[in-house]
């Protein structure tokens, strides 16, 4: 099933980069939240091709009405069709489609297709991760100081931190720790569980500790599809990354 979810987001991904830069309506969903109309087509592309190829699973996207049924359903698709909207209407490549089916709340397939990249990551529970085709594996960094972090600036309090090229996409910037090239990603706000839940699994799968902003377990087909924050990073910085971020992360809360 793996090869034909991956198929499936890689051809999503082939329709949303043929419209990039081309003549599209876009508006904001709510101030900050764009959207355009390549998001709903390949909403609509991916709810056809992945109802036949798991008819029973719920549904769960960023661009559609959320159903309460899911919530009956063992397994669910969760599907972001075009993560990193910003990078993709100003014609920049950190954009990507992310499919991850859902079994018993815990994402078990995950795909993440960044056809401007030249990208296609995949990963099945307890099969490993892979880029292209390329086994995935987290970095062995121990130590918080120097950790690279996809970002555009640090704040001071974080200046041991080195920042990394940062795409859009919340799914690829998790995806960079499962490939090596960065070392922690956090997210101090509730967030979305399509923007995660492929990602998530690549990088566990590739040997990273992911969890909430707070160090707890991340869990999926919730009722508000929601949540509090994404920290990845190596496990040997891990733990060390939760405690730095505790106070910031509460006072959010």
């Amino acid at each position: 099933m793996l090869d034909e979810i991956a198929g499936i987001a890689a051809e999503a991904g082939r329709i949303a980069a043929s419209r990039c830069g081309t003549d599209y309506r876009t508006w904001d969903k709510v101030p900050g939240h764009p959207v355009c109309d390549i998001d709903l087509e390949v909403d609509v592309f991916l709810r056809e091709r992945l109802a036949a190829v798991d008819p029973e699973a719920g549904w769960l996207s960023e661009e559609t009405l959320d159903a309460s049924d899911r919530f009956e359903r063992r397994r669910l698709w969760v599907v972001d069709p075009i993560d990193g909207t910003r990078d993709y209407l100003r014609n920049r490549s950190g954009w990507c489609v992310s499919v991850a089916l859902v079994e018993d709340r815990v994402p078990v397939l995950g795909v993440l297709a960044a056809p401007v990249r030249g990208e296609l990551w995949t990963a099945a529970r307890g099969r490993g991760s892979r880029r292209n085709g390329k086994t995935l594996r987290a970095s062995p960094r121990a130590a918080l100081a120097g950790a690279r972090v996809p970002a555009d600036q640090l704040p001071r309090v974080d200046r041991d931190l080195e920042a990394v090229a940062k795409p859009n996409s919340i799914a690829l910037r998790i995806a960079m720790v499962a490939a090596g090239e960065a070392d922690l990603v956090a997210t101090l706000r509730w967030g979305f569980e399509w923007d995660i839940a492929a990602a998530a699994l690549i990088a566990e799968e590739a040997g990273a500790t992911v969890s909430g902003a707070l160090g707890q377990p991340l869990a999926f087909n919730t009722a508000s599809g929601e949540a509090f924050g994404v920290l990845v990073a190596t496990p040997g910085i891990h733990a060390a990354a939760v405690e730095r971020l505790r106070e910031r992360a509460m006072a959010v809360v």
